[in-house]
């Protein structure tokens, strides 16, 4: 938790995020990921200062249990002074127990965003999926919480101004809203509707355009003039190098080509699940993503 200090931008944590996304694809499946059709509603984690602070948080925390698909058990909540922003114990359940900072006492509309993060550590844990390191699997949860419908509260809960700062998890706010985007363009929602934060709503703006040109990159055909004429050169120079496997490709690329006995071949990421996806370099062709299932135009 960012607490009036210097508060991150930018993206780097951006290849962690992606992996993330891919991690989820692989082990809930594309149908497990539609099964988290809707975000939670603002109105349902909505929380006055005259409603009651623990039976308001169950509240919250139960919506959030809903929202995450995990069972229907009672959910445990105290508060106390410590560093982070919550924290919760990992146990086969039935109950969830979870600590809140006693920040949260008087910053009662941020409830919800802890909630969902410390929620989703309890998701992770059941499914059995981590990332190595503290660092990379608190990133795995804040996308999974973002792309499961819950975490657009983590990223309205940053504030910032010439005084103080405000913001919860270990994602950027642009790397909130390149995941939050992601997720939009799946199940074609809009969360701009949503954020009390301006500061906000301008990272899912920002993130937002960072997840579109994951749209407009070669060999997709909706690349720009720009990608087409590099990959164009870069093919070029694949072609003249047809013995080398796998042919050295260029360093601002997203994408790689590669030798095989059938001939060239070009990978590139997927612009929905991130999972690379591997097809002939033979013109136009029509690419399935075996993960999420996404259909491609490609002009390789």
């Amino acid at each position: 938790m960012t607490n009036g200090g210097e508060v991150q931008h930018g993206y780097p944590h951006l290849d962690t995020a992606r992996a993330a996304i891919t991690a989820l694809y692989r082990r809930l499946s594309a149908d497990g990921i539609r099964a988290y059709p809707t975000s939670v509603a603002p109105a349902d984690v909505a929380f006055s200062d005259v409603d009651d602070l623990y039976l308001g948080t169950q509240r919250v925390a139960h919506v959030l249990v809903q929202q995450l698909r995990l069972p229907d058990a009672r959910v445990i909540v105290s508060f106390r002074d410590m560093e982070h922003a919550a924290n919760v114990e990992l146990t086969a359940g039935p109950e969830y127990f979870i600590e809140l900072n006693n920040r949260f006492r008087t910053h009662r509309r941020d409830i919800g965003a802890a909630l969902a993060h410390e929620i989703t550590h309890v998701l992770l844990h059941r499914l059995g999926l981590s990332f190595p390191g503290t660092r990379d699997n608190e990133i795995l949860t804040d996308t999974a919480t973002t792309y499961l419908g819950a975490g657009w509260l983590l990223l309205d809960a940053y504030r910032e101004d010439r005084d103080s700062s405000q913001k919860l998890g270990y994602l950027t706010p642009e790397e909130f809203g390149y995941v939050l985007a992601k997720r939009a363009l799946v199940f074609d929602e809009d969360p701009r509707i949503w954020f009390t934060s301006p500061q906000g709503y301008t990272s899912y703006t920002k993130g937002r355009a960072q997840s579109l040109r994951d749209e407009q990159q070669p060999p997709l055909t909706t690349a720009g003039w720009s990608g087409r004429h590099r990959y164009a050169k870069d093919r070029r120079y694949a072609l003249d190098h047809a013995g080398a496997t796998p042919v050295p490709a260029a360093p601002y690329a997203p994408y790689a080509f590669e030798r095989l006995a059938d001939g060239l071949r070009v990978s590139f990421p997927c612009p929905t699940c991130l999972q690379r996806i591997r097809v002939p370099v033979r013109g136009r062709v029509r690419a399935r993503c075996g993960l999420c299932g996404s259909v491609l135009d490609c002009d390789t």
